[in-house]
């Protein structure tokens, strides 16, 4: 067993008190605001509020060793009632939305009539440049949430060290609703109203995809960009990333999120002193788990579990839920939603339908990877699974949240559960700005160079043994001689990313003696790499 394994399961079952002291370690001059007091007990708590706590969470444990960090750039010049001073006030910088624009616009549909659309566009910290976030379509858009994921996108970028600033954009409409002209209308309207007012354009702000949108919807993005203020930029194509492929997107982006989705999972459940925790044997293979939400992350989620081995049970939609405790297949119910006049996962004949809360039934694994707090004070206490993995932005309030490690439930916090769309977002984006992509000027090199690898084995071998010996490449070698292709790269960069953030966020956990409160062992490594960028970058000089 591991220094690391031995030292977690000695404090396995400290919890930090979340708002109190804790164990005099930590001398707590930063107090939640007033206003937020409230939070770790309402059952339906503002969403912007959530993740403010969450981040004050994260000042206290780690104030008093960003003072000390602090003392070490500035050496002796600062006092320390002076370098608490700064500390305090870079927390408000990072705290507070460094710009939003609210913009209304209107569109003529197809009818003849005219409709007045509101969107949102907000840049929660501007720390490094572009800032990058999604762009939602949903009629439960507004300024409060927009401002939210804003700051969970500053987070999830600095915690899977993603050189961005956070971002997020909404616009007031259900997609469903409009033709595929009046979509065109709103997205290509709205990109201008960003242009107009400095918000869109590849080193200032980058949107993607979200909740609604698509590489459709980002292709009109970059087409209005590139033909109005960028047409003199070469790096226009950058201004927006989650394109389709001949628009300068990248492989392997779609996937992207639930791919991350699933590295996350299985650098958790390879871990036996995590599974010893949970009392389960270590990987994901033969565990069974339950999706809430059946998008774009859903279903790459499904489909990459499926393939290592664990068994969906069930699956929750807004219009329905399935169950089959034998398993459900992903392709079979891809191609199922897929079919003509359907669209929905209900009436599958691979699963039946299931008349009760699925988030109450028994199972290994649980994903919300819909929409934000779905998870609540109301319902966590009734949740049977043993690890929850945060699909989607926000799904967990903060009384939910204490429940749950109360009941010695594992959450994977969404700031590294679905980190991986942003991640691959910064791949396509370096594509973008370089104007090559990935693996191209090096195909022919790397499989040259391998057939003259096994060319000298075989010299050596037959100028040794005095014989013939032919060498030949392997199956999977053969596959690989020629190199890496683009989706290899993505693949092997996006793996590398999660899990390198996955055990810098354990270590953590373990180093603050957080016991399994992964959520703020991630914030808190997030916040003070934002911190660091801030303060050594002359703030307030």
């Amino acid at each position: 067993m591991s220094q690391f394994t031995k030292y977690f399961l000695a404090r396995r079952l400290f919890q930090y008190p979340l708002g109190s002291q804790c164990k005099g370690q930590y001398r707590l001059k930063h107090v939640i605001p007033e206003r937020l007091k409230k939070v770790p007990e309402q059952s339906d708590p503002k969403f912007s509020e959530m993740i403010e706590y969450f981040f004050h969470q994260a000042c206290i444990v780690c104030e008093d060793k960003l003072v000390k960090d602090l003392g070490k750039i500035r050496g002796n010049i600062e006092t320390k009632e002076q370098r608490q001073a700064k500390v305090t006030a870079i927390f408000k910088q990072i705290e507070a939305c460094d710009a939003m624009i609210e913009v209304a616009f209107p569109m003529k549909r197809d009818t003849g009539e005219y409709e007045i659309i509101q969107g949102y566009r907000a840049q929660h910290s501007q720390h490094k440049l572009p800032t990058k976030g999604g762009l939602r379509y949903s009629e439960d858009v507004n300024a409060d949430e927009v401002r939210a994921l804003s700051a969970i996108m500053t987070f999830k970028c600095a915690a899977v060290d993603v050189p961005y600033g956070g971002a997020k954009a909404g616009i007031k409409i259900d997609p469903r609703k409009y033709s595929l002209l009046e979509l065109e209308k709103i997205t290509r309207k709205f990109a201008l109203e960003l242009i107009k007012k400095g918000f869109l354009s590849p080193g200032v702000d980058v949107p993607a995809p979200d909740m609604g949108t698509g590489e459709r919807e980002m292709a009109w993005m970059m087409d209005t960009y590139s033909k109005t203020l960028g047409y003199q930029d070469m790096n226009s194509h950058g201004c927006v990333t989650g394109k389709p492929i001949n628009q300068g997107g990248i492989h392997g982006r779609g996937s992207a999120t639930g791919r991350g989705v699933f590295h996350a999972t299985e650098h958790f459940m390879d871990n036996e002193c995590y599974m010893e925790f949970l009392s389960m044997k270590p990987g994901i293979k033969d565990k069974t788990f339950i999706l809430q939400g059946y998008g774009n992350v859903g279903s790459h989620t499904h489909r990459y579990y499926h393939r290592a081995g664990a068994k969906c049970i069930g699956i929750i939609e807004i219009d329905g839920s399935i169950f089959n405790e034998k398993g459900i297949d992903p392709a079979a119910l891809e191609t199922y939603k897929l079919g003509p006049g359907k669209g929905s996962i209900v009436g599958f004949p691979g699963a039946k339908k299931y008349d009760g809360d699925l988030f109450e039934h028994e199972c290994d694994i649980l994903v919300p990877a819909a929409k934000e707090k779905v998870i609540t004070k109301d319902n966590a206490g009734k949740i049977k699974a043993k690890l929850v993995v945060e699909g989607a932005n926000g799904p967990t309030t903060p009384a939910a949240d204490k429940i749950l490690m109360e009941k010695k439930i594992i959450v994977i916090p969404d700031i590294l559960a679905n980190s991986g769309g942003v991640t691959v977002s910064y791949f396509e984006w370096l594509k973008n700005i370089n104007h090559v992509s990935f693996g191209r000027l090096t195909f022919k090199y790397e499989k040259d160079s391998n057939y003259h690898l096994l060319a000298s084995v075989q010299q050596s071998l037959e100028s040794a043994l005095c014989q013939e010996i032919p060498i030949r490449p392997s199956l999977d070698f053969e596959k690989r001689i020629s190199g890496a292709s683009e989706k290899d790269i993505v693949h092997s960069g996006l793996y590398f990313t999660i899990d390198r953030s996955a055990r810098s966020i354990q270590n953590t956990a373990a180093d603050m003696e957080l016991g399994i409160n992964f959520r703020l062992a991630a914030y808190v490594n997030a916040l003070m790499k934002v911190f660091h960028t801030y303060s050594t970058a002359g703030f307030a000089y």
